[in-house]
């Protein structure tokens, strides 16, 4: 059921990308005078079609969804009225030309934006810039920072999100010149610290370049309960439920989330024995068995089940901008 979602979802976004990337070419068509024949959407065998508008453009669904095309009168393709000529593709001007091919890909790109755009209006969730202890030597410990310090400000700039901190840093890190990071501590008392980005190496910004200055985010220690399970996933066929707590997983003993996800990653299509305990009492033993996938190159296991979204209340922040705001964010 999940791969049939999966296929379903990619299949309906795969067609909104064709649809407003066709319809760019259409539009921008239409604007330079061109006649268009036909608006498909897919090939192979029409499924729906109609005619519509004053040319008569044939406006189609076929059944293979996985592409599509705007068909305009052009002499290459078939004959052509001698009244109709000026309204060719190929008696356009060459910008015109360039227009109508450039606007499909423009449309897309427009689409991006817009989408973004809205995303930013209604809220995004985003990480609080909470930063764990630096490792000793780093540049973050030189400068003074310590477990618990939240971003508040880098340079001028407002940090609202992990990702506002990496972004910001990012384009202070080219430069490779101290940065002033104002921040509040765990008690919350403000400070300022000198953050030295000279150090880093081209190598470093393109990695993990926050990592390398030793400014690593603050993970809570979450219960190990489940908060979540994908259905038809591993979790879920062993019997796994929300609410059931790991206690062991191969005798090991479970104190945290992190520790499950660390066992289920390194055991692809290994069974682990998995200990429970449901509403207070323990359960026999469950054997989970994690599924395989790829990531980064990798392969590494995956059981589809989540902890409980509402322990991440403390470092999760849900950030709105303003119309004007909303447009500029990276």
């Amino acid at each position: 059921m999940t791969l049939l979602i999966t296929i379903v979802a990619f299949v309906v976004a795969l067609g909104c990308l064709i649809v407003i990337h066709e319809f760019g070419h259409y539009l921008v068509a239409r604007a330079c005078g061109v006649k268009v024949l036909r608006f498909s959407v897919g090939f192979d065998k029409p499924l729906w079609s109609r005619r519509l508008g004053r040319d008569g453009t044939e406006w189609l669904v076929a059944a293979f969804p996985l592409g599509g095309y705007v068909k305009m009168l052009d002499e290459r393709e078939g004959a052509v009225a001698r009244e109709e000529l000026p309204r060719a593709f190929n008696r356009q001007s060459v910008w015109r030309r360039i227009a109508i091919v450039v606007a499909g890909p423009a449309a897309n790109f427009l689409l991006a934006i817009a989408l973004y755009w809205v995303l930013f209006l209604h809220g995004v969730p985003g990480i609080k810039p909470v930063i764990d202890g630096p490792p000793a030597g780093t540049a973050a410990h030189h400068a003074g920072f310590a477990a618990g310090d939240m971003l508040v400000r880098i340079g001028s700039e407002p940090v609202v999100t992990w990702q506002d901190a990496r972004w910001i840093l990012l384009q202070r890190a080219v430069e490779k010149s101290a940065v002033a990071i104002e921040v509040r501590g765990a008690g919350g008392a403000s400070a300022t610290r000198q953050l030295d980005l000279s150090g880093l190496t081209a190598a470093d910004l393109d990695s993990d370049f926050l990592h390398a200055l030793g400014l690593a985010r603050f993970q809570p220690p979450l219960r190990p309960v489940i908060g979540e399970v994908v259905r038809d996933g591993a979790a879920q066929r062993a019997g796994l439920k929300v609410g059931d707590e790991i206690v062991a997983v191969n005798n090991k003993r479970i104190e945290n989330w992190g520790q499950v996800v660390q066992m289920v990653r390194a055991n692809a299509g290994v069974p682990l024995v998995v200990e429970v305990r449901r509403d207070g009492a323990p359960l026999p033993a469950i054997v989970v068995k994690p599924d395989t996938v790829s990531e980064s190159g990798g392969r590494i296991g995956r059981i589809g089940a989540g902890v409980d979204r509402s322990a991440l209340g403390d470092v999760i922040v849900e950030v709105r901008y303003g119309r004007w705001r909303a447009s500029s964010r990276p």
